[in-house]
């Protein structure tokens, strides 16, 4: 094969693993290393930061493989999609199915490293990450799903750094579930019209006109459960500092998608990194500042 080829096969297989847009990683990261900051009460062991920080980035890869598998032929229909690898004939299924398997294997050995609740957890969070892509043919809430698979990072993290998963760490995947609703219904909102032209359900196509009302009152519920959490834990004036960031940037996402323009909606999307890192940063400067906390 020449080289040429085999440097355009490699990066059909990036861009499948959507190593080019690397937003999703981020928002996997965020709210995994929330919980290993407070698993570990601040400090959780290098150990467990390198394995969960590389699980994240092979489990997403995995989901977006899955995705595109199960997407191949509804993408070529949609704008934005139709040039992803299976779409456009780059990969062949059997090319993607393998990269698949292997990505799991991978993000399986890692997870071998930890203890035998993590591992229950990982099989469950297998699942998740094969069937998601799944749900928006038959439901319009695939983002609850989505939330849930892409938040399962949460309470592994708990059970690899102390043994056991705390209420807590069921209250932060709840929020994290909210929070993929806020932002993936964004995100669905730049695809609506292909989506209900090729049949693909959507929290964007449920909510209807009431889309933007429906994400300000997440938006709220989200911040009210962080707050909630943050008045159990006891965490001080550095939480809830991000918190008013958090609510800042929620403005700025409101006011980009009032219009339902696909490229402020994007933009609203993306965003949410910032919300990941403030909210990550109180937590850090929380425990700089303390160094506990009463969970």
């Amino acid at each position: 094969m020449p080289r040429s080829a085999r440097t355009s096969r490699w990066n059909a297989y990036w861009r499948l693993m959507r190593f080019d847009r690397p937003i999703g990683i981020l928002l996997l990261l965020w709210p995994t290393w929330w919980a290993l900051l407070l698993a570990g009460s601040g400090r959780p062991t290098l150990k467990n930061a390198l394995i969960f920080t590389a699980g994240v980035v092979l489990m997403r890869a995995a989901g977006c493989v899955m995705n595109d598998m199960a997407d191949r032929d509804l993408d070529q229909h949609v704008e934005r999609t139709r040039e992803r690898p299976l779409a456009s004939g780059e990969l062949q299924l059997r090319e993607a199915l393998g990269l698949f398997l292997a990505l799991m294997l991978i993000a399986f050995l890692l997870v071998l490293l930890t203890n035998a609740l993590t591992l229950k957890l990982a099989l469950a969070g297998a699942v998740l990450a094969s069937t998601y892509p799944f749900f928006k043919r038959f439901t319009h809430l695939p983002q609850v799903v989505l939330g849930i698979a892409f938040g399962w990072g949460i309470p592994m993290a708990f059970a690899a750094q102390t043994g056991a998963v705390p209420a807590v760490a069921w209250w932060l995947l709840t929020i994290n579930a909210v929070w993929s609703v806020i932002y993936d219904t964004q995100y669905a909102m730049v695809d609506r019209d292909d989506d209900l032209a090729v049949g693909i359900k959507s929290t964007a196509i449920l909510f209807g006109r009431y889309d933007v009302p429906v994400i300000a009152v997440l938006m709220a519920v989200m911040l009210s459960l962080l707050a909630a959490v943050g008045w159990q834990l006891g965490l001080g004036w550095p939480w809830y500092g991000a918190l008013a960031v958090t609510a800042a940037l929620f403005g700025r996402q409101l006011y980009l998608i009032r219009e339902r323009g696909r490229a402020e909606c994007f933009q609203a999307f993306l965003n949410n990194n910032w919300v990941g890192i403030s909210l990550f940063l109180g937590l850090l400067l929380h425990f700089a500042v303390t160094g506990t906390y009463s969970g």
